[in-house]
C-alpha cells in the first residue's frame, strides 16, 4: 500500500502528476484544484489512496489528509467511483463538501461532472452524519453568499446557458470558496465557466 510520497514533480498533463521518487516516476491523479496549484520541478508531498483493479493500478493523490478521508468515504457511495470522488474534491473544499452533506443540499454534487441526480441525493443520504460540518457562518455572509449565488446565476444565464443548470453551477462554485465574497463575481464567473467548459449556451 502506498500511503503517501514525497518527491519532486517532474511532469504535469491535465490531471496527471508524475513525482519522481528517489528515480522512481510515480504517476498520481491530482483534483483539478491542486493541479493548478502545482509547479513542475518544485518538491511535492500527497497522501495517496492506490486503487487496485483487475487490470489496473492507479494512485490518487491529495494535498490534505481530510480531503483523502473524503475521497475514501465519497467511494462508498453507491455509484460514485475514484474519478467521480476526485472530480467533487476538484471543485468543492471538504468544509463545504461537508456543509452540503449536513444540510441535504445535493445541488454543489449534481454539478460535478459525472454525477447525475439520483448519484448526487444517494451522497447525501449515505453520508449524512458521517462528516462534521463546520459552524455556520453570519447571517451577513450567507445573505452574501446568496446574493452572489443569484447575481452569477444570472450571468450565466445572460451568456446563454439554461436556467437551472446556471443556477446548479452558480451554488457549486459559490459554495466551494468560504471567502467567495472577497473574491467578487468576475472571479467567480470565470470558475463557473472553467466547469461548465468549452461548450456554449444558446447558440451551441
Amino acid at each position: 500500500m502506498i500511503a503517501s510520497l514525497r518527491g519532486n514533480l517532474i511532469a504535469l498533463t491535465g490531471g496527471r502528476a508524475v513525482i519522481d521518487v528517489g528515480g522512481v516516476g510515480y504517476a498520481v491523479y491530482v483534483t483539478e484544484r491542486h493541479a493548478r496549484a502545482l509547479r513542475v520541478g518544485e518538491s511535492v508531498t500527497l497522501h495517496t489512496a492506490l486503487i487496485v483493479r483487475e487490470d489496473d493500478m492507479t494512485l490518487f493523490g491529495f494535498l490534505e489528509h481530510e480531503e483523502l478521508a473524503i475521497f475514501d468515504l465519497l467511494r462508498t457511495v453507491s455509484g460514485v467511483g475514484p474519478k467521480s470522488a476526485l472530480g467533487v474534491l476538484g471543485v468543492m473544499e471538504p468544509a463545504a463538501i461537508a456543509r452540503a452533506i449536513a444540510d441535504g443540499d445535493d445541488a454543489p454534487f449534481r454539478a460535478v461532472s459525472g454525477i447525475g441526480p439520483k448519484t448526487a441525493k444517494l451522497i447525501t443520504v449515505s453520508l449524512a452524519g458521517k462528516l462534521v460540518a463546520p459552524r455556520s457562518a453570519p447571517a451577513a455572509a450567507s445573505a452574501d453568499h446568496d446574493t452572489l449565488t443569484a447575481d452569477l446565476g444570472a450571468a450565466l444565464t445572460g451568456l446563454g446557458w439554461p436556467e437551472r443548470t446556471a443556477q446548479e453551477v452558480a451554488t457549486s462554485v459559490v459554495a466551494a470558496e468560504p471567502d467567495a465574497a472577497h473574491l467578487g463575481l468576475p472571479v467567480l464567473l470565470r470558475r463557473a465557466l472553467a466547469q461548465l467548459g468549452p461548450q456554449r449556451g444558446a447558440g451551441a
